[in-house]
């Protein structure tokens, strides 16, 4: 884990617990387009251009947070030619998703009422 951390694209305390790295790991997933990044690719591997097309973004913005979700292990490329798919790199992401949904349901007017996230600060 060091030297992905002396290498990382991030900023994380000299010495970072659990609590700091599971912190920066739920922020990825904090993002509406990576969330409905992951959804698509959840459905089947995807192209950026695929995905671009469906979020109705531009290319470089969706490129930008595939970066990031690649980095932070979340998806894997496949490479056919000049064409990169993404995929999920793990089936446990789109179940993590799926709880968060399920979690959000039964808690979704608390959630649309709090200010305080909005504030970072809850």
């Amino acid at each position: 884990m060091e030297a992905a951390v002396a290498n990382a694209p991030f900023r994380l305390p000299e010495a970072p617990v659990e609590a700091d790295l599971l912190a920066k790991y739920f922020r990825v997933l904090g993002d509406r387009t990576r969330l409905r990044i992951l959804e698509l690719i959840a459905e089947g591997e995807r192209s950026v251009g695929d995905l671009a097309a469906e979020l109705g973004e531009p290319q470089p913005k969706v490129s930008n947070h595939l970066k990031c979700l690649r980095w932070c292990g979340f998806v894997v490329t496949r490479r056919e030619h000049r064409t990169i798919y993404y995929a999920l790199a793990d089936e446990r992401v789109a179940g993590v998703i799926q709880l968060g949904r399920a979690l959000l349901h039964e808690n979704a007017g608390h959630v649309a009422a709090c200010a305080r996230v909005d504030r970072s600060g809850c």
